[in-house]
């Protein structure tokens, strides 16, 4: 039998929905469960082991109305009958429905409760022993404790009881590995403000988030309290960002063409030093960087940013974390991919050749009536890739739907991993994995409880992520399962295809350069891929805007001079050499060829072969001399187009045209030298005849004078 223990005064509770047959009965238990609220605080021991374990359950009950509360009862109700299998628990706990508490059992205790004032509360408690349950082998047991009043059921709440004695055999224990998610959405576009320098955030969220009951804080708390065998994803994006946030950074004004500087944050450092201590030990596996849609970038052509991604992702996070990371596994947006995504992973320069899957990316093949094994097998391109599929239920656990206590959602998780290891026919150890979604708000003190549990019950063995392969326990799987609807929550062509464009050119900032040194955007580009701008693609827009610019800006430091419809170069002659020159503003060599097209080459010819490519120094001017040649005769003006490119012959910025004016001179000259000449010889003639009649006139002079003598 049994006992009923007294009432006394005590905590919080948490109210159930509750129905009751007649008109007047479900009057009053929609009064009832308005005002009154019934929680179970504790069940102690519990898991308890052997027949004569003294159980005991406590509670409270509270009155929230205005008015005193008569006539109440609580009862504690359970059922000899233990759960058939996993599905048995989701019904049970999915039926809130008092009136179906009948179908559990027909023993039952009460404890009547005396007059409560309002805003009062009173403490209840029950024991009973696994004999007196009815409780006789291994298994999940239902409990609900209800409340009754002036003899209408009008609420109750519903957990479960594991008993566990010793099996024979012995339960098998299953290797249970917990991934938990760090991953947030971008907060900077360009990596700093062209004007400043300082770092540039779109928006100031992570400042909150890592202080008091920010998600980051939380997480860091777990972090400190969770077991070395938990396997952490850490988004590097995240990271970097707040390692700018260490110094003065600044803020664009929502609205306005303008920032706001922000001092230095050192909760911003107070956070990377906490995980970086707290995981000094543990699994870590960097998240590609920005935590690009890989998906997307698959269908739409920008292949090259995966890999890029995952190479940039284990450079940040091994930097900052100060030790070396994984990124062999990939834990895809949503837990989604297919054959597309799982290839570009496997080709990257650090391939993947582990994903964490959602349960219904592969299920099994054909359905199985127990849990499966988590570990399986996909190919790929490169070879076989290793699927651990996460367990469903499991996961929901530390991450509640709606708000739930510590000890329920506890007591659910010591049952669903016992239902598991006393499923029929398996005698032998299965992998389990649990993952949360993976920008999950926590609850820290449930995820710790969950986490002590699981690392305590005798049914399980915590290991990390990568020690789950897969064994002769796997079963078939149907292969990746990708619908239309999971198509359509990828970035779409639309916001992808402006960030192709801006990637080219991004790239062209890179390649132009001497050293070949990777771009100064690829972080930036990265961002504008991230599935965070799934669900909100009109703040990726706004960032993508902001790095087209700066990628222009960046790409224009480098020009032609004198270029453009007001500027003309001159060609003396009809053949000769005609001056470019390209002004560079970095701060870095850059090599390049410069390539002259003739836009009327029956006017203009051009000749400029160029062996290698011109070098030119920081923030200095390059000057070349292009050979080009006039047809005969010609004058007036003809254009050239004039295109960058780099070392590699890939066009740099916009081609620019130049108008060369042919003036002709040569020929011009030769008439006015012709002309000239025939001047100067008819003058020396009339010089040369005048000088010979002049001497004849006196020489007859002379004669003349002689004869008069």
């Amino acid at each position: 039998m049994i006992r009923k223990a007294t009432l006394l005064a005590a905590l919080l509770a948490l109210t159930v929905v509750a129905t009751a047959p007649g008109a007047a009965a479900a009057k009053s238990a929609k009064a009832i469960r308005q005002t009154v609220a019934v929680s179970i605080s504790s069940i102690s021991p519990q898991v308890p082991t052997a027949q004569t374990d003294v159980i005991k359950f406590t509670g409270s009950l509270r009155n929230d109305s205005g008015a005193p509360q008569n006539g109440l009862r609580v009862r504690l109700r359970y059922a000899s009958q233990k759960f058939a299998d996993r599905a048995a628990l989701t019904t049970y706990q999915n039926d809130q429905n008092p009136a179906t508490l009948w179908g559990i059992g027909s023993q039952n205790s009460f404890m009547d409760v005396p007059a409560l004032a309002a805003g009062a509360q009173a403490r209840w408690e029950f024991t009973a022993t696994p004999v007196q349950l009815g409780y006789r082998s291994f298994g999940v047991y239902p409990v609900a404790v209800e409340v009754i009043q002036n003899g209408v059921q009008v609420m109750t709440q519903r957990t479960y009881l594991t008993y566990a004695p010793p099996t024979v055999p012995k339960l098998p224990r299953n290797k249970l590995a917990i991934a938990l998610p760090v991953i947030d959405q971008p907060h900077r576009g360009t990596d700093r403000d062209a004007k400043s320098g300082a770092p540039l955030f779109v928006d100031d969220k992570l400042s909150q988030s890592i202080t008091g009951k920010g998600r980051l804080a939380d997480l860091a708390r777990i972090a400190q309290a969770a077991p070395k065998a938990v396997t952490w994803f850490l988004e590097p994006s995240l990271l970097d960002d707040l390692d700018a946030m260490k110094n003065k950074y600044r803020v664009k004004v929502k609205g306005k063409d303008e920032t706001q500087e922000k001092p230095a944050n050192p909760e911003a450092a107070n956070w990377l030093t906490t995980m970086r201590t707290a995981l000094a030990s543990s699994p870590v596996v960097a998240v590609p960087y920005a935590d690009p849609d890989v998906a997307a970038l698959a269908h739409q052509g920008l292949d090259t940013q995966t890999g890029r991604a995952i190479e940039l992702g284990r450079q940040k996070t091994a930097a900052l974390l100060q030790r070396e990371v994984k990124t062999n596994i990939n834990w895809p947006p949503a837990g989604m991919l297919d054959a597309d995504a799982l290839d570009l992973l496997s080709v990257s320069k650090d391939p993947v050749d582990t994903v964490l899957l959602n349960s219904t990316n592969l299920p099994p093949q054909p359905p199985v009536p127990f849990t499966p094994d988590a570990a399986s097998t996909l190919d790929s391109v490169s070879g076989p890739i290793t699927a651990l599929v996460a367990d469903t239920e499991l996961s929901k656990l530390f991450e509640p739907a709606a708000p739930t206590s510590v000890l329920l959602s506890t007591q659910r998780f010591i049952a669903e991993t016992a239902m598991i290891a006393a499923e029929a026919g398996q005698t032998s150890p299965r992998s389990l994995v649990i993952a949360p979604s993976r920008r999950w708000d926590p609850n820290p003190t449930l995820v710790n409880a969950l986490i002590r549990t699981a690392n305590k019950l005798p049914w399980l063995h915590l290991t990390s992520l990568e020690s789950i392969k897969q064994t002769k326990l796997s079963v078939p799987r149907a292969g990746l399962t990708y619908t239309d609807q999971d198509r359509k929550e990828e970035l779409t062509a639309k916001y992808l295809d402006p960030i192709k464009d801006i990637a080219s050119k991004a790239q062209l900032t890179s390649l132009i350069t001497e050293a070949k040194t990777p771009s100064s955007f690829d972080a930036a580009v990265l961002r504008l891929t991230s599935s965070a701008w799934r669900n909100s693609t009109r703040a990726g827009r706004a960032v993508t805007t902001q790095v087209r610019a700066a990628v222009a800006e960046q790409t224009e430091k480098i020009e032609i001079t004198g270029a453009g419809p007001s500027w003309t170069r001159t060609l003396a002659g009809s053949s000769g050499k005609v001056p470019i020159s390209v002004k560079n503003e970095l701060g870095v060599p850059i090599a390049l060829y410069i390539d002259v097209t003739s836009n009327n080459p029956e006017l203009l010819q051009v000749d400029f072969p160029q062996d290698k490519p011109m070098t030119i120094n920081p923030r200095q001017s390059g000057m070349v001399q292009v050979q080009m040649s006039a047809a005969p005769g010609t004058s007036g003006d003809a254009t050239v187009t004039v295109q960058l490119k780099t070392s590699d012959n890939q066009p740099y910025g916009k081609p620019q045209r130049l108008t060369i004016r042919i003036t002709g001179y040569t020929g011009i000259a030769s008439v006015i030298v012709g002309a000239a000449l025939t001047v100067m010889l008819a003058a020396v003639v009339m010089r040369v005849l005048r000088r010979r009649s002049e001497r004849k006139l006196a020489h007859a002079a002379k004669t003349r004078e002689n004869e008069n003598v």
